[in-house]
């Protein structure tokens, strides 16, 4: 399994972090070593101060595909559910400064807890999804997949060119604005349209 997260999806989430609007996906992947399973602990690890979450929606690839093409991308999904793509920003930003890759800041252990997936059937449109997180009870993010920048479909397409997606990969499709910073004791919860999909403790 691997984890393919998409950066930049959504304009407001763009502009907060003052990046330019990309003109292609823009991808970078997770080994399965940050896969975090709904009910394991998540611990604050210990080489950043500034951990951030980044609520996602996550599509579950079921059928191996390569050079997929836009039109026939539905096929090779029928579950969507809730993750989080924890962030060390202060390591991200010091990556990007110096321009280096962002693995140390991305793609540390733990650093993608997933939660329930649902059938698509069960969500209706895909366009109508709304993704949802709660930190402490307070909502911080909120909005819909019509809000992406590039749909599902055009994420499978493209991303489909340079790797072969297999049976159970994961794609992180970007993250609404909002995103912010957890400490040790913040409880997450989020949500998939009305659907509690994950709850997480900060440890």
């Amino acid at each position: 399994m691997k984890i393919i997260c998409i950066g930049y999806n959504y304009r407001p989430h763009i502009e907060e972090l003052k990046a330019q609007i990309p003109t292609v996906p823009v991808f970078f992947t997770k080994p399965d070593s940050a896969f975090l399973k709904k009910g394991q602990p998540f611990y604050y690890p210990d080489f950043t101060k500034e951990l951030h979450y980044e609520a996602e929606v996550v599509v579950k690839i079921n059928k191996v595909g390569k050079n997929i093409s836009k039109k026939f991308a539905n096929r090779y999904y029928n579950e969507i559910g809730f993750g989080i793509d924890f962030t060390a920003r202060d390591l991200q930003n010091q990556c990007i400064a110096e321009g280096k890759p962002w693995e140390i800041a991305k793609a540390f252990d733990g650093a993608a807890p997933v939660g329930d997936f649902y059938n698509v059937s069960e969500l209706g449109n895909v366009e109508d999804i709304t993704i949802k997180l709660e930190k402490n009870g307070e909502v911080v993010q909120h909005d819909s997949l019509k809000s992406l920048i590039f749909s599902i479909d055009d994420i499978i397409a493209y991303v489909s060119q340079f790797m072969t997606l297999k049976i159970g990969d994961l794609i992180y499709t970007g993250t609404p604005c909002g995103v912010g910073e957890v400490k040790i004791g913040d409880k997450l919860t989020g949500y998939i349209n009305d659907k509690q999909a994950l709850e997480l403790l900060v440890r």
